[in-house]
């Protein structure tokens, strides 16, 4: 999503337009990283993220889903019509418009490509774990598999439970794709 103190080039990038945030330049990295690695396979590609990272996490495998096989999103907005003002209209404007459609997760469920962990916590304070049970319906109306982890009493750090930690590095291992 972007850095403080970064020029205003750089967040034109993502203004109105979170579903993108930068992953044109992050596989273009990747990709010629790997140029110069052997070791590196780019058909086992995954990510995770929290809160904003876990937010384009799920978006990895949604909209770059021929690039990202696997991605764990804690504590992530899906849905930025259902975030906190100050923050979404910093990066998206007002009044709400279609852009928050185009980058909303919840209205794409259908795209999904890849293996997908959401994680949100009961008593997340910064973003409504709603945001995260919205996206796991729409999911499975669309009748993609995905992985839950709700956790009772969790906050917004969720990310920092022994439990999600195991579980998310489990999930990575289980999977072909990222082994």
């Amino acid at each position: 999503m972007g850095t403080n103190w970064r020029s205003k080039a750089f967040h034109d990038v993502w203004y109105k337009n979170l579903k993108d945030a930068g992953f044109a330049d992050r596989i273009a990295w990747i990709r010629a990283a790997a140029a110069s690695r052997p070791r590196m396979d780019l058909s086992r590609i995954g990510c995770y993220g929290s809160s904003v990272g876990g937010q384009n996490a799920a978006a990895a495998v949604i909209h770059h889903r021929d690039f990202y096989k696997v991605a764990v999103a804690l504590s992530g907005c899906h849905d930025n019509r259902l975030d906190t003002l100050q923050w979404s209209e910093v990066r998206m404007g007002y009044p709400v418009d279609v852009s928050y459609e185009a980058s909303s997760k919840v209205t794409h469920a259908e795209k999904l490509g890849g293996l997908l962990m959401l994680v949100a916590g009961e008593l997340d304070t910064n973003v409504d774990p709603a945001s995260t049970l919205r996206l796991a319906d729409a999911l499975i109306k669309a009748d993609k598999e995905f992985d839950l982890v709700f956790v009772p009493g969790g906050t917004h750090y969720v990310d920092e439970v022994p439990l999600v930690q195991k579980k998310r590095d489990v999930f990575f291992k289980r999977h072909p794709s990222t082994r």
